[in-house]
């Protein structure tokens, strides 16, 4: 066979079939980026502004469990997880918390696990 039967590769038709393919040597050097020093960074747009985590008002659960919701997956007094559940009540909607993406994330799931109606968003502070 002729090294045009192998893709051109020279040496390749007179090698064994062991299944390995050609390498190809690397024939320039890696570069390294060096940082620009003249960039200026606007503190307010770096600043990331918190997520929250709100609790909808919904005609299916008590407020006997919300109340016990709250104390169990956020560890609220009962006196804080009373407060939060009127304001579902009697607002329609409460904030029980507040963090990064990621934690608002996993609170938003946990809540739909317990069968609570719960929603995400940036803070507007």
């Amino acid at each position: 066979m002729t090294d045009q039967a192998y893709g051109g590769v020279p040496g390749a038709a007179n090698r064994e079939n062991d299944g390995a393919m050609p390498t190809a040597t690397p024939t320039s050097t890696p570069t390294t980026a060096t940082p620009d020093t003249d960039t200026v960074v606007d503190e307010a747009v770096t600043l990331d502004r918190p997520w929250v985590v709100l609790v909808w008002n919904d005609p299916i659960n008590l407020m006997s469990y919300v109340t016990f919701i709250f104390q169990k997956l956020f560890g609220y007094s009962l006196e804080k997880a009373t407060s939060l559940m009127l304001d579902v009540h009697e607002k329609g909607r409460a904030v029980v918390s507040s963090g990064t993406r990621e934690k608002s994330e996993l609170d938003v799931f946990r809540l739909h696990e317990h069968g609570l109606w719960a929603t995400m968003e940036r803070d507007r502070a």
